[in-house]
């Protein structure tokens, strides 16, 4: 007698749904992985951040002050801060040369040693002053 071949089957039967838990290891890595890059990318801002202090401190107070003598020293402040004391001191022509480089305008000798004589509430030289501050660049390359 002949038997059928489809008597020896068996229904399928669908297995159980597989958990999502625990994570595969695979996951894990990929997992710390974001954190890490999470984490980097939080301190690199916050490096950022307080790394442009002084100058947005500098700004701040550029509003307040309306001498150009003044306006003149937080310039010189920011530039100690940021490149250091030997460029503060230069002579006035390498000081406006420096100036010049670091805040894209232009500056003379005359205007700074304007700074120094009995009228020196000059408006023009005051807000010039206060570009110089507002454009300031922190991370210049100075070869001087």
């Amino acid at each position: 007698m002949q038997t059928n071949p489809l008597d020896g089957l068996h229904d399928v039967i669908a297995p159980n749904q597989v958990d999502w838990w625990p994570l595969a290891p695979a996951w894990w890595v990929i997992i710390a992985l974001l954190c890490i890059a999470l984490l980097t990318g939080v301190y690199a801002i916050y490096k950022a951040y307080q790394f442009k202090k002084a100058k947005r401190y500098a700004v701040s107070l550029s509003q307040q002050e309306q001498y150009p003598q003044h306006l003149h020293i937080i310039l010189k402040r920011l530039v100690v801060e940021y490149y250091g004391k030997h460029l503060a001191t230069q002579p006035t022509k390498q000081w406006c040369e420096t100036l010049n480089t670091l805040s894209g305008l232009t500056f003379t000798e005359q205007e700074i040693l304007s700074l120094y004589s009995s009228e020196n509430n000059n408006v023009d030289l005051s807000e010039k002053f206060r570009q110089a501050i507002k454009n300031f660049k922190v991370k210049e390359p100075l070869y001087v």
